[in-house]
C-alpha cells in the first residue's frame, strides 16, 4: 500500500504539472481565428453538457431548478446569481417537498 503523504506529493505534482504544461502550451496558441474561438466557447460548452447529463437523469426537481436558472441567467446575465438560483432551488425542492 502507498503512503498517503507519497501519494499526496505524487498527486500534487501531477496536478501542478499540467496546469503548468497547460500555461506554456497556451502561450503557442495564436491569439485569433478558430482555435481562439473554439477554446473561448469550451467553458460554456461544459456547463451545457453537464447541466443536460443532469436533466437527463433527474426528475422534476432538477428540471424546476433547470428552468428557474434559465429565467435567471436571461433576467441577470450573471452566471454566479444563475448557479446558486439553480442550486438553491433544487436543494429546497429536495429538502421540503
Amino acid at each position: 500500500m502507498i503512503d498517503p503523504v507519497l501519494l499526496t506529493v505524487l498527486l500534487a505534482a501531477a496536478t501542478f504539472s499540467t496546469r503548468y504544461l497547460g500555461v506554456v502550451l497556451g502561450q503557442y496558441l495564436p491569439a485569433s481565428g478558430p482555435w481562439t474561438r473554439a477554446l473561448n466557447a469550451l467553458p460554456g460548452c461544459l456547463i451545457v453538457s453537464l447541466v443536460a447529463v443532469l436533466l437527463i437523469g433527474g426528475g422534476p426537481d432538477e428540471w424546476v431548478g433547470a428552468a428557474v436558472a434559465l429565467g435567471i441567467a436571461l433576467a441577470t446575465r450573471s452566471l454566479p446569481l444563475t448557479m446558486i438560483a439553480g442550486i438553491a432551488v433544487v436543494w429546497a425542492l429536495r429538502t421540503y417537498f
